[in-house]
């Protein structure tokens, strides 16, 4: 028998808008940090241009990229989840999620981190690698790392919990059970 050691539901604990601006910010510093050394580093190398258009694709299209990194674990380990995808305002594609199976505290962590591992890092190196695009690739990079705000927060309690607990999804937040 399971005991419910704690109930994690961060954007309760935080409130929603507080949660926005401070991804938002993180994301502007994670830029202005980033593209100091990328454009020292790259300083005699002509930027290629895309123009507007590029920039809105990935305005548009990391929210969704981001959750899918959130899946790929949960694939990966064989988990049992109900993911739905629907079209807001007609054009932008989300994709919502839902375990079905209860994941112990490694899957969990893992899950939370798979946007920084399979994401944040790879970015940092193509921009790093191409160097004309490196301009939209730190903007992407950066947005992901303020996206990743909140996967830190779930992160840094999910660490806190007891080693041998059981993380299920509830329908408020995240249970961390232990055993009796």
């Amino acid at each position: 028998m399971n005991n419910c050691w704690k109930t994690v539901n961060i954007t309760r604990e935080l409130g929603q808008g507080r949660i926005y601006i401070m991804s938002c910010l993180i994301g502007l510093f994670a830029f202005i940090l980033l593209f100091l050394p990328y454009s020292i580093l790259h300083q005699h190398t002509p930027i290629k241009d895309l123009g507007f258009g590029a920039l809105l694709i990935i305005l548009v299209l990391l929210p969704t990229l981001h959750k899918m990194t959130h899946v790929l674990p949960l694939v990966l380990l064989n988990k049992r989840m109900r993911v739905r995808w629907q079209l807001e305002m007609g054009f932008i594609p989300t994709i919502s999620y839902q375990t079905k199976t209860q994941l112990s505290k490694g899957n969990s962590i893992f899950m939370w981190l798979s946007p920084t591992i399979f994401l944040t890092i790879p970015g940092l190196v193509v921009g790093f690698v191409t160097p004309t695009y490196y301009p939209y690739i730190i903007v992407f990079t950066a947005m992901n790392i303020g996206m990743s705000f909140k996967d830190f927060l779930y992160i840094k309690q999910f660490i806190y919990a007891p080693k041998k607990c059981i993380i299920e999804n509830a329908k408020d937040g995240y249970d961390i059970l232990v055993q009796r």
